[in-house]
């Protein structure tokens, strides 16, 4: 009896540390619960927002405007995938259903042969910028030089050479089409956007002749001093506009995507400066979001509920 009474003011002690630790580990499990749970609503609705994936070719505007979009989507809680893709792989996915946008379509003349074969198959949207041109270009010191038909009668290119963009792009298939037209006796030699758009600059900079495939808008005619060859074939068709397209069902999966990209426009300056931020910035999405920042009343129209 006397070693229990010895023995009772530390078995006392010893059950309310174990008392206090059990509570503590139930607020801490509370706590945690509590956390895991806000946690666990918040990658909900992350999930819920999905992922949006974007097919780009490799064309400055659509360089530029997509990684805008890319910022944009992924502000308003969007996971955003940017496919490198060319033209007609581009329109194979939209019908397919394996990507969800593309950005780059012109209409009613460059991509005319992609329309008429998708044009069940693909959900075509809103234009986004009105009054193209493209065709073939030379730097404006090339003044002998004036139409497409000139380049057939010049000694000033000792290599009969145009230098033109990726190889599946609508504006190499007029190019083609061009030689055949105008019954020119040159090569076309496919490269990209961004290696015609260096040749041309350091032909500039030699001020040597040159030909490229161009295409406005672009940010080459804010730099340098270029002009089109006159198209009196009129292989290269009238000026046109820029639209995207969706793969069928995206209206319905994501309507406020949608209904966003339909409002979304862009006139010349709008999109001259975002593509000239983009080519001066280290990388597009620095040079995209710089231009977001300087126009977010404009972006804050397009996304308005």
């Amino acid at each position: 009896m006397k070693n229990l009474r010895k023995w009772l003011p530390a078995l006392f002690l010893g059950a309310l540390l174990v008392l206090l630790a059990a509570c503590g580990s139930s607020n801490e499990g509370e706590e945690t619960s509590s956390n895991d749970g806000q946690e666990n609503t918040e990658n909900s609705e992350t999930e819920e927002k999905g992922t949006i994936s974007i097919g780009m070719n490799n064309w400055a505007e659509n360089v530029a405007v997509s990684n805008m979009w890319k910022l944009i989507l992924e502000e308003k809680g969007y996971e955003v995938e940017l496919n490198s893709v060319e033209k007609g792989f581009l329109y194979e996915a939209l019908s397919a259903g394996d990507l969800d946008i593309g950005t780059e379509i012109w209409l009613p003349h460059t991509d005319k042969s992609f329309y008429e074969k998708y044009k069940e198959e693909i959900d075509w949207r809103e234009n986004w910028y009105e009054g193209t041109n493209l065709g073939l270009v030379v730097p404006s010191y090339m003044e002998d030089i004036n139409t497409i038909e000139d380049l057939k009668t010049t000694d000033a290119l000792e290599e009969k050479q145009i230098v033109g963009i990726d190889a599946g792009s609508s504006i190499m298939g007029l190019t083609e089409e061009a030689l055949e037209e105008y019954e020119l006796d040159y090569s076309l030699a496919a490269s990209s956007g961004p290696t015609m758009t260096a040749e041309l600059k350091n032909s500039i900079e030699d001020e040597e002749p040159i030909v490229v495939t161009l295409w406005k808008p672009h940010w080459a005619f804010a730099e340098m001093d270029l002009k089109f060859l006159e198209d009196t074939k009129n292989v290269y068709g009238e000026s046109e506009n820029i639209s995207y397209a969706a793969r069928k069902g995206l209206a319905e999966d994501h309507p406020e995507v949608v209904k966003w990209w339909d409002k979304f426009m862009l006139n010349d300056q709008q999109l001259g400066s975002l593509m000239g931020m983009i080519n001066e910035a280290e990388t597009a999405e620095e040079g995209a979001q710089q231009w977001i920042d300087e126009n977010q009343d404009l972006v804050d129209e397009w996304t308005a509920e």
